[in-house]
């Protein structure tokens, strides 16, 4: 089995397996709590993974064990034996027989981390999901109704008094703010394991830093819908740039890779490499997302066609029409954009201006440029030599999809 499914299908048996212990302390309280880890666990099954993907290979980039396959080896598999004691090492130095069974227990010790940090991360994207479509007004993730929505339903369900969008806007928050909370349980519970104490404290505070920032990052988009056209008109484009590190290039790859990274007990070259390549990769991967979010099919997407533009979301690619179109077209634009009542002509007409602009091409540019400086990084970068051709791979994967 590859390596990254094996991955895929550690992390999501660890969330089962950690929603399933959750479930009795919650419904021990009340059994009307139950929706809270049935909507936790539609919420957290299946996904493309990428964060987790992200934090196994920031570890694997400083160390060459082939942890997935402690797991069950299968027929042609690569044996561990002989790079086994390399998380040991870093914090005791064993070097003979016994230390050589240490070591496997410490790779075995290695891999609960990495996959318990993997799944934490992927919990905290969920939170920031629920929480996410709540401010965006999104009735759909993933074609399936959004936490809210799933509240507002069970709300009209049961005929209960009041207003069922309250209901499900209030409890789809207190949902997030659970999946926060469970993402730093798991998050400890992984990094409890690890020898290198060291290793462990600086991985907790690359997580710490992550969700500082994200949050501010979505803060910032929330302002820049607000407030983007009080704003000189020259510095439009670094607003809209400077929301996408925040809320999403660090948070979505570069912090990812160097909390792997970190918990592998990575050197300070190691960590700015994997800085350095992360951000621009995570740059070029939310600019693919802003032209799916005006242009992706909502059949593959499963979020509605033009939904950035009914969201009012100021992205570049809006800023880079704004700077082509006239007088006529830019207030045209700014206009529309953002009222939820677009109807598919409209949305269709709004798509059409903003191609014609050259905005899509410049983006298109923008997410070649970024990778090419990503890449050029990777080349470099004083890593693993097969950590470097799977992160060319996660490249292309994230900066060509169409989802």
């Amino acid at each position: 089995m590859p390596e990254s499914k094996r991955l895929v299908d550690l992390v999501q048996s660890r969330i089962d397996e950690y929603l399933t212990s959750r479930a009795p302390i919650v419904t021990l309280i009340s059994s009307d709590l139950a929706p809270l880890i049935d909507y936790s666990r539609q919420f957290l099954s299946g996904g493309k993974r990428f964060r987790a993907q992200f934090c196994y290979w920031g570890a694997r980039s400083v160390l060459a064990t082939d942890f997935a396959s402690e797991t069950g080896q299968e027929p042609g598999q690569k044996s561990v034996s002989r790079d086994a004691g390399e998380w040991t090492d870093r914090a005791t130095g064993a070097a003979d027989e016994a230390g050589a069974s240490a070591g496997l227990k410490a790779v075995a010790a290695g891999l609960a981390a990495v996959v318990s940090t993997a799944s934490a991360l992927e919990i905290f994207h969920a939170a920031a999901l629920v929480h996410d479509d709540i401010i965006d007004n999104s009735d759909t993730r993933r074609g399936a109704p959004s936490a809210h929505k799933l509240f507002e339903s069970l709300h009209a369900r049961e005929g209960w008094a009041a207003d069922s969008v309250s209901f499900g806007r209030a409890s789809a928050i207190l949902l997030g703010d659970l999946l926060l909370g469970w993402s730093d349980e798991l998050l400890d519970e992984g990094l409890y394991g690890l020898a290198d104490r060291a290793a462990a404290r600086r991985a907790r505070l690359e997580f710490n830093h992550m969700r500082t920032e994200v949050t501010a990052g979505q803060y910032l988009d929330i302002l820049e819908e607000r407030a983007w056209l009080a704003q000189p008109e020259a510095e439009l484009l670094d607003r809209a740039l400077r929301v996408i590190v925040f809320k999403s290039a660090k948070y979505s790859v570069q912090a990812p890779l160097v909390i792997g990274a970190a918990l592998a007990g990575a050197s300070a070259a190691q960590l700015d490499a994997l800085r350095a390549f992360g951000l621009p990769l995570g740059m070029a991967y939310q600019l693919r997302d802003d032209l799916l979010g005006v242009f992706g099919d909502a059949a593959v997407t499963g979020k509605p066609s033009g939904d950035d533009l009914t969201e009012g979301k100021r992205t570049v690619l809006i800023a880079l029409a704004r700077e082509s179109l006239d007088d006529t077209d830019r207030a045209s634009l700014d206009a529309q954009l953002g009222d939820p009542a677009l109807d598919a002509a409209q949305i269709r007409a709004l798509q059409q201006l903003i191609t014609a602009s050259g905005a899509v091409d410049r983006v298109e540019a923008l997410i070649e440029s970024q990778v090419s400086e990503a890449l050029a990084v990777l080349q470099t970068a004083p890593i693993t030599a097969e950590a470097q051709q799977k992160l060319r791979d996660l490249t292309d994967r994230v900066t060509r999809r169409a989802f």
